[in-house]
């Protein structure tokens, strides 16, 4: 009871969260930051249903969000240029439905096979689909793309969809409805069902069940939500090019998708916040903005495998299991408790050194940035507020010494915090194996006491 009551509130929080940003961010290029990022989190739940419920890595997610905005800017042209129009607000689910269609036929083909042959097959289709935006330009509309206006038709009680704020409910409209769909379906006996495809195929053939089916399904489905993604899209920017099916979109969808973690559901949500800033703030600090990506995803893949909601996930199992000690065990409730703080602050100390490390590795590249690209007379840069020589042989000295030493740091660090981590492991588990004994005994006194010793 308690347990459901909780996610009643996780979702009244996330429609709160909804409602009230554009009253936060009022400014007319926060409005469109945060009506991207509601676009993207569709598109990610929508290709973790692939990646993360039934193990199939697609390098052609784009597809199907890309096609959704040329569906639904195509109907955007073509209603408005009759009498009887298509309202805007149901835009979004023409381009699901387009892209459904496009699975269905795409995704017969792909999920025939699994593993890497499936990811291939995406990949080919891909770059099929992303040659024939170039090729068909009666479709596709060139390099240009497609244009729309999505200020057409007549008024529904005020609604134009002119201004952002408007654009930008719509959107969240949307979001909430997906997300809260696509995690209705990952608890339905289809979604478990497609869960058990990805980690044993063999044993569901043999009780009986088509894996090739489940997986054509669940391609079916995340297609739709990726098509009504690519509709909000088309509204939101009224422009649509051959760069939204593109293999780069595909590749930032499982980039950003792995980093905010593939095993729980929200893990999506924060990649795609991530994504967006990344590729409109981040992309305007730098222009080795892809470097410190592709750098991030590697210390992620090392040191972070299950991204970072596995990471909260895990401190809030911890927490928890700390908590219950002090419940059920008064002996190592305090030892568990001096654990976990020292825990934190080793993590403290970790994410310090990480950000020296990632501080000296920045000062490197913006150096050599500085050094092969500046036409200038001067070599001379700003970084974090410093002016900054290139040309200085002390400041290489001071920035590669510094990265050693940060790096050394940074393991002698995560050392000792698997250390710490398998301490607070053993006394949990310790405890918890105490409990059950002393739970034994209560049950076995009880046998006893009613006669069960007559025997």
């Amino acid at each position: 009871m308690k347990q459901t009551v909780t996610k009643y509130w996780v979702w009244f929080a996330f429609l709160a969260t909804l409602l009230v940003l554009p009253h936060i961010f009022k400014s007319n290029f926060s409005m469109t930051l945060i009506s991207q990022i509601g676009i993207v989190i569709i598109t990610c739940l929508s290709f973790n249903l692939l990646l993360g419920e039934g193990g199939m890595l697609s390098f052609g997610h784009a597809v199907y969000s890309g096609m959704g905005g040329y569906f639904a800017m195509h109907a955007l042209n073509a209603w408005g240029k009759t009498d009887h129009y298509l309202p805007v607000t149901l835009l979004p689910l023409v381009g699901g439905l387009g892209s459904l269609v496009l699975a269905s036929f795409l995704g017969f083909v792909s999920t025939r096979k699994s593993g890497t042959t499936f990811a291939m097959i995406t990949l080919g289709t891909s770059e099929l689909i992303a040659s024939m935006a170039l090729m068909f330009v009666d479709f596709f509309g060139g390099e240009a793309g497609l244009s729309g206006n999505r200020v057409t038709g007549h008024e529904f009680f005020g609604i134009t969809y002119g201004p952002q704020i408007q654009v930008y409910y719509l959107i969240s409209g949307y979001c909430f409805l997906c997300v809260f769909l696509m995690y209705f379906f990952t608890k339905t006996p289809l979604g478990k069902l497609l869960n058990a495809v990805r980690d044993n195929p063999v044993r569901v053939e043999f009780i009986g069940y088509n894996t090739t089916r489940v997986r054509w399904i669940a391609f079916l489905i995340s297609g739709f939500f990726a098509g009504i993604a690519g509709g909000l899209a088309a509204i939101n920017f009224e422009l649509v090019n051959s760069e939204v099916v593109g293999p780069t979109r595909s590749g930032a969808y499982i980039l950003f998708t792995y980093l905010g973690g593939i095993k729980v559901f929200f893990g999506p949500i924060i990649g795609a916040v991530l994504l967006v800033l990344t590729f409109n703030l981040f992309s305007q600090i730098t222009k080795a903005w892809l470097l410190y990506l592709g750098m991030i995803f590697f210390i992620c893949v090392l040191y972070l495998p299950t991204g970072v909601s596995g990471l909260i996930i895990e401190q809030i199992q911890l927490l928890q299991s700390v908590l219950n000690l002090s419940k059920k065990d008064e002996n190592n409730a305090k030892v568990g408790r001096q654990k976990f703080v020292s825990l934190w602050l080793y993590y403290g100390l970790l994410l310090s050194t990480l950000l020296a490390l990632i501080m000296s590795l920045g000062l490197i590249i913006e150096m050599l940035y500085q050094l092969q690209l500046s036409d200038e007379i001067s070599l001379d840069m700003v970084f974090a507020g410093f002016a900054i020589n290139p040309a200085d042989s002390l400041t290489w000295g001071i920035s590669i010494m510094s990265g050693v030493l940060s790096f050394a740091v940074f393991q002698r660090v995560r050392r000792n915090i698997s250390v710490k981590r398998e301490e607070l492991n053993d006394i949990i588990k310790a405890s918890a194996h105490d409990l059950d004994l002393i739970k034994l005994a209560i049950d076995t006194t009880q046998y006893k006491a009613q006669g069960g010793d007559a025997a």
